[in-house]
């Protein structure tokens, strides 16, 4: 048997098998490039693809890029359609945690990933982060909530 491609990230050792975490990689990889054909410049292989998810989820740390969250790892390749069918929403929220991967910008002419909780991915959608930021602080402020950015 051939040595793995990649290693399994750190934070995923002892909590994610490195075939599921390839599975889940490869997966992403391939409905990211097929939906990019049309949308970006820089097109690549699924190989690429892969490569570039892979970093972005080392760069994570585990975590959610957006909210700093920690991401359930162990929710990979758990979902279930015809179970999500019988549990409607409620399946659904069970799985808030699981890690995606987002495009960082949506209008970018060049594919560039981050990874968020499935729930944050759901929220952001096709934003801009700019976007994304101005839509969190105007729920934020109607709940009255007072915004500031940090220095």
């Amino acid at each position: 048997m051939p040595p793995p491609k990649r290693l399994l990230p750190p934070f995923l050792e002892g909590n994610v098998a490195l075939a599921t975490y390839e599975r889940w990689l490869q997966r992403k990889a391939a409905s990211h490039a097929k939906r990019d054909q049309t949308r970006f410049n820089d097109w690549k292989s699924g190989s690429n693809y892969r490569n570039e998810i892979h970093q972005a989820v080392l760069l994570s740390g585990g975590k959610d890029a957006y909210t700093g969250e920690e991401l359930d790892w162990s929710l990979l390749s758990k979902y279930n359609n015809e179970e999500s069918k019988a549990g409607r929403h409620g399946y659904k929220a069970g799985f808030a945690l699981l890690p995606t991967v987002d495009h960082i910008e949506s209008d970018n002419r060049v594919a560039a990933f981050c990874i968020c909780s499935w729930r944050t991915n759901d929220a952001k959608h096709d934003l801009s982060i700019a976007s994304f930021l101005q839509l969190c602080e105007k729920v934020l402020k109607h709940n009255g909530y007072s915004v500031s950015k940090d220095a």
